[in-house]
C-alpha cells in the first residue's frame, strides 16, 4: 500500500514538473522564432520573386541593403580624386601619350613608352574597380559579383581586342592564359595567406568551388584538344589543310564554350542562386587562433569553459540556417535564463544603410571615361611591345603571361585581399575564381569568334608549354580548395608556384613551328 502511494506521488510530481520543460521548450522555440522571423520572411519573399518571371529582373537588381542618397557633385569629384594613392600615377598618362607621338620607334624609345603606359593603366584599373563597386552597391549580391568579374576583366578584354586588331596573336593568347594563372595562383594565394594571418582556418562553399573547378577543367581541355590534334594527326595532314582544320575545330569549340558560359549564368543567377549566398549551409565556419579566440571570448564576458568550447581547436562544421543555436551536451536549460528570455524581447536590429560616394550618372560617366583612356593607352602599349622585344632583354611570352595580367588584375588583387582579411572569403573566391572562369569560358571563345569575324586566324592552339602549365595549375587549385577550408600555408604554396612559373617564363623563348607560321596573319 505504501509502495502504491509512493508511486502515485512520484507520478504526480513528474506531471507537475512536465509543464516546466514544455514552457522552457516553448520559450526557446519562441526565442528562435522571433530571432529568425525577419530572415525567413526575406527568404520566402525572394523565392516568391524568383518564381514570378515578371519580378525576376527586379529581384536581381534589388540591393541587399538600402542605399542612401549620393553626396553633392563636389564631394563626388573629391572622392574620385582621393580614392587611392595610386591616382598619383595618372600623371603618367599624358607623358605616355606625348612620348608615343614624339619619340621615333626604336628599341630604347619603345621600352620607355611601354613603361609609362604600363604605369598609366594601373590607376585606371583601380578607378574602374571603384566605379564598379559603386554600381554593384545598387544591385543584388549575385549580380554584383557578376559585374565585378565582368568589369574587372575589362582591361584584359580591351588589350586582347587591340592586340587582335594589330595581329599580335601570340600576345592575345599569352595575355589570356597569364590572366587565368594570375587570378588562380597569385590573387587566390594572396587571399588565403592574408586571411590566414588573422584566422586559423577560413571556410567557403564546397559545392560552388567544386563546380568552378569543373568549369575550369572543361575550358583547359578545350585548349588542350587542338594541341593534341596537332601532335597526333599533324604528320598525316599538310600544314595548310591542318591549319584550316584546327581553325574549324577552334571556332566550333568556342561556340560551345559560349553556350556553357550562358548556362553557367543561368545556374548562378536563377536556378541555384542560393548556393552563392554567404549564409548557405554548405559554407564552413571560419575559426580564429586559440589565443585570439580566448581574448575575444573574455572581452565578450564569456567564461573560460565557454571560450575553450568555441576555440579553433574544434573542427569546422557547416553553418546551417535551420539550426542557428546548439543545445548543451546534457540537454539541460537554465530556468533563470529561460525566464529572462521569455520576459525580455530581443532588440530589433536596425537595417544598415549604405551611403554611396557617387551618383549613378557620375558612376556611368566615370566608367565611360576610364574605358576610353584604357583603350587608347593599351593601344600605345601594344604598339611598343615589338620594339621592346627586339632589344632582346625580354620575351613576348613573359610580357603576355606575367606583366600584362598584373596590370589588368592590380585592382582585383587589392579588393580580394582586403575582403579576405575581413573574413569574406566567399567574395574573394568570386573575384579570383569567377574572373578566371569568365576569361576561360567567355573572353577566350569570344576573342576567337571575333577573330573569325575579322578574318584573323586566331585559334585555340596555344603554346604547348603554356597549355600544360595552365592544366597543372588548375589541378593544384582544385586540390587546395576541395576541402572547403583554407589557411596561410595553402596561400603561400599558390604564390610560390606562381613565382616559379614567372622565373620559368622569363627564360622560355617560345615555340614556333611551320603550323604556327600558317596560323599567322
Amino acid at each position: 500500500m505504501d509502495h502504491n502511494v509512493h508511486s502515485a506521488e512520484t507520478q504526480t510530481s513528474a506531471v507537475q514538473r512536465h509543464p516546466t520543460f514544455d514552457l522552457a521548450g516553448e520559450s526557446s522555440t519562441q526565442r528562435r522564432s522571433t530571432t529568425n522571423t525577419n530572415a525567413v520572411s526575406r527568404h520566402n519573399s525572394r523565392n516568391s520573386q524568383l518564381s514570378n518571371p515578371r519580378t525576376l529582373l527586379r529581384a536581381l537588381t534589388m540591393p541587399e541593403k538600402p542605399v542612401g542618397n549620393a553626396p553633392p557633385i563636389l564631394q563626388q569629384i573629391k572622392a574620385i580624386v582621393l580614392m587611392s594613392w595610386l591616382n598619383v600615377l595618372l600623371a603618367c598618362i599624358p607623358v605616355a601619350w606625348a612620348l608615343h607621338f614624339a619619340l621615333p620607334s626604336t628599341s630604347h624609345n619603345d621600352t620607355i613608352v611601354f613603361v609609362f603606359c604600363f604605369l598609366s593603366i594601373i590607376p585606371l584599373a583601380k578607378l574602374l574597380a571603384f566605379a564598379t563597386d559603386e554600381l554593384s552597391m545598387r544591385v543584388g549580391q549575385t549580380l554584383a559579383g557578376l559585374l565585378n568579374a565582368t568589369l574587372g576583366n575589362a582591361v584584359e578584354l580591351i588589350v586582347a581586342i587591340i592586340a587582335l586588331a594589330q595581329c599580335q596573336l601570340q600576345i592575345v593568347q599569352s595575355s589570356l592564359v597569364g590572366s587565368i594563372l594570375s587570378n588562380l595562383l597569385l590573387v587566390l594565394g594572396m587571399c588565403f595567406f592574408a586571411g590566414g594571418t588573422r584566422f586559423s582556418e577560413q571556410g567557403f562553399g564546397v559545392s560552388v568551388t567544386q563546380l568552378n573547378s569543373s568549369l575550369l577543367i572543361i575550358s583547359v581541355i578545350a585548349v588542350l584538344i587542338p594541341a593534341a590534334f596537332h601532335f597526333s594527326a599533324g604528320a598525316e595532314i599538310k600544314d595548310p589543310q591542318e591549319a584550316r582544320d584546327i581553325l574549324a575545330v577552334s571556332h566550333g569549340t568556342a561556340i560551345i564554350l559560349l553556350f556553357v558560359y550562358g548556362s553557367y549564368l543561368v545556374f548562378q543567377l536563377f536556378s541555384h542562386k542560393a548556393l552563392y549566398d554567404e549564409k548557405h549551409e554548405d559554407v564552413f565556419r571560419s575559426t580564429q587562433y586559440p589565443g585570439r579566440e580566448k581574448k575575444k571570448a573574455m572581452a565578450n564576458g564569456e567564461t573560460n569553459s565557454q571560450a575553450e568550447a568555441n576555440g579553433s581547436s574544434i573542427p569546422l562544421n557547416p553553418v546551417s540556417s535551420r539550426e542557428p543555436f546548439q543545445s548543451s551536451p546534457t540537454g539541460s536549460i537554465s530556468q533563470e535564463h529561460d525566464a529572462e528570455a521569455a520576459t525580455v524581447a530581443p532588440p530589433q536590429e536596425e537595417e544598415e544603410v549604405e551611403v554611396p560616394q557617387m551618383s549613378v550618372p557620375m558612376t556611368i560617366g566615370l566608367l565611360v571615361v576610364v574605358t576610353v583612356l584604357v583603350a587608347v593607352t593599351a593601344e600605345f602599349l601594344v604598339d611598343s611591345i615589338n620594339g621592346m622585344v627586339e632589344g632582346g632583354n625580354i620575351s613576348k611570352e613573359f610580357i603576355g603571361l606575367i606583366l600584362l595580367p598584373i596590370v589588368g588584375n592590380a585592382a582585383e588583387h587589392v579588393t580580394a585581399v582586403t575582403v579576405s582579411v575581413k573574413d569574406k572569403l566567399t567574395l574573394s573566391l568570386g573575384v579570383a575564381v569567377g574572373s578566371s572562369i569568365q576569361i576561360a569560358l567567355f573572353v577566350i571563345p569570344f576573342i576567337v569568334t571575333l577573330g573569325w569575324i575579322m578574318g584573323k586566324p586566331l585559334s585555340l592552339l596555344f603554346d604547348p608549354f603554356e597549355s600544360i602549365v595552365l592544366f597543372f595549375s588548375v589541378i593544384v587549385v582544385n586540390y587546395v580548395v576541395q576541402d572547403g577550408k583554407s589557411n596561410w600555408l595553402e596561400g603561400m604554396i599558390l604564390m610560390c608556384l606562381y613565382v616559379i612559373l614567372a622565373v620559368t617564363f622569363w627564360f622560355y623563348p617560345g615555340v614556333t613551328d611551320e603550323l604556327s607560321g600558317a596560323l599567322q596573319c
